[in-house]
């Protein structure tokens, strides 16, 4: 409790001697600085909740809206999680393109939140979203609605991606309200089924039959727990085996998938989970003229199933094994996205990059526009200038865990603070001279 009231306070009191007193300077919250919230996208925010069981942090919600959409058939959800550093790589997540891009295919918003959790502090009590985030969430659905104009953000259903906690904390919504949720991908993180004596303070769920009918995956690093046995994140493969047992036991459409490269960072994991999420949304949502109709159940003939140590996948009808030894993928198309992403993630694109588009040239300085691809996202640019290459954006492009990204990644799968700019000064260029500009985009798969 005092570690909490310390955090609500933000304050620094600093000792001075003369004068015989002291005074009181405020310090800026680590969670005041994120991106100006300008349409197409949204904010709210909400303080400490004074219900009994309301949220206990204060937490920030962003919203990006695909421009020109009438109305919204869906929300993905994109969650961050424990601990300081990864709360506030919530800040940037609606202005992610390449999520923005698995969100305009099917006319959803984006959404993102940042719980401001202090360092050190007990991170169930919102990744546990009976802790009061789940209703903090419907609240956000509302408030953001009517901001936006669309109301029908608090009804329509949710596409779910979370990070540690925010995958304990996807997982929970599912199990709370199955209904609602299209699909829902668990990286590093998923809710306890069962009481476990090990987990202080941590609540199980049920699993109802509702919940069986959303697709899940299961992703996680191979040095969780997987190939490493040991180290803080040794628990994470033990916790995911369980749940992935325990729903698919029951007929549970869910699979996993383990990251052949990485540890309980997010890697690129983004070049499965989107894909995934695309082939999810594209069988469950119902057509833009079917408002009010619920989620479509998916078809099992065209299932295949996935063994959970890798490997190669096999089409589900006309098997002769025990199919809930396996997991359950939901097209061939992804079960071959998913082999390659078991073997070593580089998941194959053969489409070409969106282009951009409104580039301006005032003086030597170049803008634009460009949306990213959404099978393998947005690399980067190649400049041109009177039909040769100038220079290649970014320079020096800034991803620790996996493929560049042109917006960088942090550590929970967003982009860095400050956003990148889609803007080039050219320091070369001859003053009173005139140049002929070309941009071109390239994808993470190397594609213009």
């Amino acid at each position: 409790m005092g570690s909490l009231l310390s955090y609500r306070m933000f304050v620094v009191v600093l000792l001075l001697w003369s004068a015989g007193c002291f005074s009181v300077q405020a310090q800026q919250s680590p969670y005041a600085e994120y991106p100006e919230a300008k349409a197409p996208y949204y904010r709210v925010r909400y303080e400490v909740s004074a219900e009994p069981d309301g949220l206990i942090f204060p937490v920030n919600y962003a919203l990006w809206v695909p421009p020109g959409v009438s109305r919204l058939r869906g929300v993905v959800v994109h969650q961050h999680g424990c601990g300081e550093g990864s709360c506030r790589s919530g800040l940037t997540g609606a202005w992610d393109l390449h999520w923005q891009a698995l969100a305009k295919a099917h006319d959803c918003a984006l959404l993102s939140p940042a719980y401001e959790q202090p360092e050190g502090a007990d991170c169930q009590r919102w990744c546990d979203p009976r802790n009061g985030s789940a209703a903090a969430f419907l609240r956000a659905l509302r408030d953001l609605g009517a901001a936006s104009g669309h109301p029908e953000l608090s009804e329509v259903p949710w596409a779910l991606w979370g990070h540690s906690g925010g995958g304990h904390w996807a997982g929970g919504m599912v199990l709370l309200y199955p209904e609602r949720v299209a699909a829902a991908w668990l990286r590093s993180g998923v809710p306890l089924l069962e009481a476990d004596p090990g987990r202080v303070g941590v609540r199980a769920h049920q699993l109802s039959e509702g919940a069986l009918q959303v697709p899940l995956m299961c992703n996680l690093g191979t040095q969780e727990g997987v190939t490493v046995k040991d180290g803080r994140f040794a628990g994470v493969w033990p916790a995911n085996e369980t749940f992935f047992r325990a729903v698919r036991g029951r007929g549970g459409l869910i699979a996993v998938a383990v990251d052949p490269l990485s540890s309980h960072d997010c890697g690129n994991q983004r070049y499965l989970a989107i894909p995934w999420l695309d082939d999810c949304l594209r069988q469950r949502l119902p057509s833009a003229g079917e408002a009010g109709v619920g989620l479509r159940s998916l078809e099992s003939a065209a299932a295949w199933l996935a063994p959970v140590s890798g490997g190669t996948a096999v089409v589900a009808e006309g098997f002769p094994g025990n199919v809930r030894e396996l997991g359950w993928l939901p097209s061939e198309q992804t079960a071959r996205r998913w082999e390659q992403y078991v073997r070593d993630t580089k998941v194959e694109d053969a489409t070409a990059a969106p282009q951009p588009v409104n580039l301006r040239v005032r003086g030597n300085e170049l803008t634009w526009e460009c949306e990213a691809d959404l099978e393998s996202g947005l690399a980067g640019f190649v400049i041109e200038r009177d039909g040769q290459e100038l220079v290649r954006l970014p320079e020096q492009g800034k991803n620790p865990f996996g493929r560049v990204l042109f917006q960088n990644l942090q550590y929970s799968d967003t982009p860095t603070m400050p956003l990148v700019p889609m803007r080039y000064v050219d320091r070369t260029a001859e003053v009173g001279r005139r140049y002929e500009y070309r941009v071109r985009a390239v994808n993470t798969a190397e594609r213009i």
